[in-house]
């Protein structure tokens, strides 16, 4: 059985990131006993990082109905990432700023980005089973484009993520 995904925090972690490597080398250099591990990957797998990627994201994880909902609204600003799940697309009436959206799919990698201004409606993607929000221009620093993959470590209050089979 599949496990459900709690209202939490986290760390987002990016693999095959900014030099268009797509993750394999990395999970095999990994899998030699990197220093730079982090467990969560939706597999039940460990990730191997490297230190040239954006490491250590701080992440908030809205698996709710309630905190879905509410989501980025009432805000001024963002600090980390946003993971909506499940979610497959979203808006962005009543937001004060813009936000880059990537949607991921069911194993974690993006399956397309787009960067919404306030009062926008972003299309939903079928294929999607979450969405990372975080403010323009984020995505793009920390290496986040489509056919990449992110690692989500579970933090102190949040259960690990499910696994896929």
């Amino acid at each position: 059985m599949v496990g459900r995904w709690r209202d939490g925090t986290g760390t987002l972690h990016v693999v095959g990131g900014a030099d268009g490597a797509d993750g394999a080398e990395e999970d095999r250099e990994g899998a030699k006993g990197s220093a730079g591990r982090a467990e969560g990957l939706s597999g039940g797998r460990a990730a191997g990082l490297s230190a040239g990627r954006a490491a250590g994201i701080p992440l908030t994880i809205a698996a709710s109905y309630r905190a879905r909902a509410r989501g980025l609204l009432g805000r001024d600003g963002l600090a980390g990432a946003l993971l909506l799940t499940p979610a497959s697309g979203v808006h962005t009436f009543r937001m004060r700023f813009a936000i880059d959206v990537a949607y991921l799919d069911r194993r974690l990698t993006v399956v397309d980005v787009h960067t919404l201004r306030p009062g926008r409606l972003g299309r939903p993607r079928l294929r999607s089973r979450h969405v990372l929000e975080a403010e323009a221009g984020a995505l793009e620093r920390w290496g986040v484009r489509r056919g990449v993959r992110v690692v989500i470590a579970p933090g102190p209050s949040a259960p690990p993520p499910p696994s896929v089979r």
